[in-house]
């Protein structure tokens, strides 16, 4: 003990005396004087930084599939932009598991991989005259329901409703894309639709359940309470917001509140496509089905609203209220690209719950995969 004592005071004695000597700077070797951060850089000889070289898929910043972010709604923006990818984590109006808010952030992280030319479609919609930018999420504040949603319909009518660009004499507004979220958002950005496009869209509604409960059915009393995510497209239809008769259900499954829910449906305007047509009609025939219902190519105004649900929870598992016996993802990316053609207007894609997901993201990579599937389409609808 009294030999490790010793022993501390020789070193601290010998690193004074060191000092000491070596208190004028000019002895301290060729090291020149360096008094501040700006004179740091002149003692070293920087690389040059191939600034075109490769970037791996797995960096950078999370976008949607790495697009540029642009800060759309800031009054001095003067970005023109012709499909805006908009996070809305909002999942306040969920009956069952929550967890949606973390929707938007877990589908740009699995987009990541996403680049390139989609041989399906036949287009590269990042390398085309199309200017898409992720212009992040939208901010609102997550305690009321009612001022919630119109803080989203606002800053979805700010992007839609955007000035006319330099040059531009037809004004139209941007393609529009939406990750929630829970279901509840369709309804403000559906709002938002009707605004930018004077008249109802037709809705395609990929989902396990109908959505067009009436708030009555929940025997609900807080008037806040009667938006949730099982009933936007009651409200939507009730507003006038969804063409009547041209719109759909497609991958219904759950089961019903009572029998009168089928028959509120179809008078609210909906046709249904159960997921277990696909037994008797098959793929093509659920794909056919629904263009009977669209009618003509050329007066289409699609809005396509994908519930992450309406695929079988063995394959998306990150979701809030699974149902059993849906669509396998290699069916959903079928059904989405029979639309081609059509003039899809927006597109969402919610209830994407990332605590439930595997390991392996399977639900992000998903949810991204569909969204890129309709951008694929977008871009090569106007480029024709």
């Amino acid at each position: 003990m009294r030999t490790t004592i010793f022993s501390s005071l020789a070193l601290i004695g010998a690193l004074a005396s060191f000092a000491t000597a070596h208190g004028d700077h000019e002895e301290y070797g060729q090291m020149p004087i360096v008094s501040g951060p700006s004179e740091i850089t002149n003692l070293f000889e920087r690389p040059v930084l191939e600034k075109d070289s490769y970037v791996p898929s797995f960096a950078g910043i999370s976008t949607f599939a790495h697009l540029p972010y642009r800060q759309c709604w800031e009054e001095d923006s003067v970005d023109d932009y012709d499909i805006a990818v908009i996070g809305t984590p909002y999942d306040i109006g969920v009956t069952f598991r929550t967890g949606a808010r973390f929707g938007p952030s877990a589908i740009r992280e699995g987009s990541k991989r996403i680049k390139g030319y989609n041989m399906e479609v036949g287009i590269n919609p990042f390398r085309s005259w199309a200017k898409m930018v992720d212009c992040g999420d939208v901010p609102f504040e997550p305690f009321s329901a009612e001022h919630a949603m119109k803080q989203i319909e606002d800053y979805a009518k700010y992007l839609l409703l955007r000035p006319p660009q330099v040059g531009e004499t037809d004004v139209k507004p941007p393609r529009l894309i939406t990750l929630g979220g829970d279901h509840t958002i369709l309804l403000p950005v559906l709002r938002s639709m009707r605004a930018a496009h004077n008249k109802p869209v037709q809705v395609i509604h990929f989902d396990a359940h109908v959505d067009t409960w009436a708030p009555e059915i929940y025997n609900v009393k807080s008037q806040q309470s009667k938006y949730n995510h099982g009933n936007p497209l009651y409200h939507a239809a009730k507003e006038g917001l969804v063409a009547n008769g041209t719109s759909m259900h497609v991958g219904i499954r759950s089961t019903l509140y009572d029998e009168e829910d089928l028959a509120r449906d179809t008078a609210l305007g909906f046709n249904i496509i159960k997921a277990n047509d696909i037994f008797k009609l098959g793929v093509d025939g659920i794909v056919e089905r629904m263009h009977e219902i669209l009618g003509p190519k050329e007066d289409s105004l699609v809005y396509l609203s994908v519930d992450i649900d309406v695929i079988d929870p063995s394959m998306a598992p990150a979701t809030g209220t699974p149902e059993t016996g849906g669509f396998l993802t290699r069916e959903m990316r079928y059904i989405l690209r029979s639309l081609q053609g059509y003039n899809l207007v927006g597109m969402d894609v919610v209830e994407v719950s990332p605590a439930y997901d595997t390991q392996a993201q399977l639900t992000s990579f998903l949810a991204a995969d569909l969204i890129y599937e309709v951008m694929s389409m977008m871009v090569k609808a106007g480029e024709q």
